[in-house]
């Protein structure tokens, strides 16, 4: 089970380091059976890392670009991820794909951070008019596949974040969550010796107060957090909800 928080493009670095060590504090009585990973802007990942050593607490980064180094203005390699004690990546997050790019190139992404030892967590999820079309389930899964080409590892996270329900306040029924979540699991199996057992994250406005039905659906191993990831309280709530979902 993992609880992963994006905190996007927020925070300054007075506020970053805050509530990093508020996460630090608010987790720290919990048991060891839910990883927590916090995922803030690159600029603050330096100071981020100081203040999450020696905790339960892990680090993430919101992108990476897949080559090692070079002409790239502006992009972070998984080296330089590495270097500053970085475990886990976003790749294929659907506000990066809005804004152009393509499943092709999170796959080169999926690689480049497993080459690394990164764990990359990735993303896939429908609009809302794929899920009214009723093709949600076919459109998910080719994204998948594409953003796992030329992938040999099951070394990754995936995290289901159905389009509509990102920042909108509107979340998939549970129901819905563990209907793609299974469909998810059954074609990482197909794929990989071992793909069953990859965690499969749920993503789209997860709150305390939806947290625990989420999380007691059979598939739904975790949670990646948005907006509540920001407040250390609310995030706590939600890491508290997995644990308790595993008793």
């Amino acid at each position: 089970m993992l609880v992963a928080g994006n905190w996007k493009m927020n925070l300054g670095h007075a506020d970053a380091v805050g509530l990093a060590a508020e996460i630090v504090r608010a987790t720290a009585d919990l048991s060891d059976e839910v990883g927590v990973a916090i995922c803030p802007p690159a600029v603050w990942l330096d100071a981020v890392a100081e203040r999450v050593r020696g905790s339960e607490v892990r680090l993430g980064a919101q992108n990476l670009h897949p080559a090692d180094g070079g002409a790239f203005t502006g992009e972070v390699s998984a080296g330089m991820l590495t270097d500053l004690d970085v475990e886990y990546v976003i790749v294929g997050h659907s506000e990066r794909r809005q804004m152009g790019e393509t499943s092709a190139f999170v796959a080169e992404k999926v690689r480049a951070a497993q080459a690394a030892g990164l764990a990359p967590i990735l993303c896939v999820g429908e609009t809302l008019d794929e899920r009214e079309s009723g093709d949600a389930e076919a459109i998910v899964l080719a994204q998948l596949a594409a953003s796992l080409d030329g992938v040999d590892s099951a070394d990754l996270v995936v995290a289901y974040e159905p389009v509509w329900a990102i920042g909108t306040g509107r979340t998939a029924t549970p129901e819905q969550a563990q209907a793609m979540h299974a469909a998810i699991r059954r074609a990482l199996g197909e794929r990989f010796e071992d793909g069953e057992d990859v965690e499969i994250l749920y993503g789209g406005s997860v709150k305390p107060d939806n947290a625990a039905e989420l999380f007691d659906q059979d598939d739904l191993d975790g949670a990646l957090v948005g907006g509540a990831s920001l407040d250390a309280e609310s995030f706590a709530a939600i890491v508290a909800a997995a644990e308790a979902s595993m008793c």
